[in-house]
């Protein structure tokens, strides 16, 4: 920590220096977790590292995605419960990035806060490093910005960036789709970091218990079930795609089924999806019932229990889903590729 470094004048102004050099000192444990090969998880210096290795690539690619936690925070802050939204936020970088097939290499974080409280930002920091723990990938940097007056003292904003690199020639581009192909899903643990403004008005969560046990739950909590942090799925779909052709990824968002699954899908094809085989988690029938919400606007809204979607030869769907089970997703069918100008159909 520096000593030294320590301003009267900006502390009067609401930025305390020395509480962000108490903040590092807490996170540097937790980061030195997230150490991969090529990582510079030394923090401190203007800029994070990562040495490259492109042994048997011989078109390497970068990948990059940035996003954040969005209004979920929210929860977060009624809850006040902080070490699981940075699982969130690399979540939704990663898994957008393996949708190509790229493997994470390195992750860098932003927080701005109103006021800088360090086991606070710790706490934070923390889920990030479990994120990157769970994606393989290093966290070799981010920033911690101090903002009164433009946050309330108790709020703060998460954002990320995910680098991760893949050979050209074995991209999932989508362009080996044929209709026949199989679509497999892998299963949500919730409603991830998407449609929380709708979850937010739907429950009244400022006004709300939040707090007590929920028959329809399972007996967790509404604001528990909400903070699950949103699933990672990258050392499972990296492990199929080492050993059968993926032709197409979609990792289900804001927008849920109608907007994500259509962009792996090449014109001429589209996606037909049996409803009846969807595993729909309690959460989600509870805010449709709760909100009087369609059908419609809840699958173009919310991953209603499917994270991410694959495609796949109908050959390989039996070895595919074996994989998957193999590595921790009770992956399962939900439809097929047909040709088609409608893109998606759930039937």
């Amino acid at each position: 920590m520096n000593l030294n470094s320590k301003s009267d004048s900006y502390a009067s102004a609401g930025v305390d220096i020395t509480a962000g050099y108490r903040a590092v000192e807490l996170m540097k444990a937790h980061i030195a977790k997230t150490a991969v090969p090529g990582a510079s998880t030394d923090i401190g210096g203007f800029g994070g590292t990562f040495e490259l290795d492109l042994t048997g690539m011989s078109k390497p690619v970068l990948v990059g995605g940035t996003d954040g936690v969005g209004t979920k925070l929210k929860i977060a802050f009624l809850m006040d419960k902080h070490d699981t939204v940075g699982i969130d936020c690399v979540a939704m970088c990663v898994n957008d990035i393996i949708c190509s097939g790229a493997k994470p290499l390195f992750f860098l974080d932003y927080i701005a806060c109103g006021k800088n409280y360090p086991e606070k930002i710790a706490d934070i920091v923390k889920g990030v490093c479990e994120g990157c723990i769970q994606s393989g990938a290093a966290l070799i940097g981010g920033e911690t910005a101090e903002m009164p007056g433009f946050y309330p003292e108790d709020e703060y904003d998460l954002a990320g960036y995910c680098t991760g690199i893949i050979d050209k020639d074995k991209m999932i581009d989508h362009s080996k789709m044929r209709p026949g192909d199989v679509i497999i899903a892998l299963p949500s643990s919730g409603v991830h970091s998407n449609g929380f403004s709708l979850v937010r008005k739907v429950f009244d969560v400022e006004n709300a218990d939040i707090k007590s046990p929920v028959a329809e739950l399972g007996g967790k909590s509404l604001g528990e079930t909400l903070l699950t942090p949103t699933k990672i799925y990258v050392k499972p779909v990296l492990a199929l795609i080492n050993e059968v052709t993926v032709k197409g990824i979609s990792h289900i968002t804001g927008g849920g089924f109608y907007e994500n699954i259509p962009r792996s899908i090449p014109e001429g094809l589209g996606a037909y999806i049996n409803k009846a085989d969807i595993r729909v988690l309690p959460i989600f029938e509870l805010l449709a019932k709760t909100g009087g919400i369609s059908e419609r606007d809840m699958f173009n809204t919310y991953n209603m229990g499917v994270g991410m979607s694959l495609v796949v030869s109908a050959e390989d769907a039996d070895r595919a889903i074996e994989i998957l089970k193999a590595n921790g997703e009770d992956a399962y069918i939900i439809g097929e590729i047909h040709e088609s100008e409608s893109r998606i159909e759930l039937c």
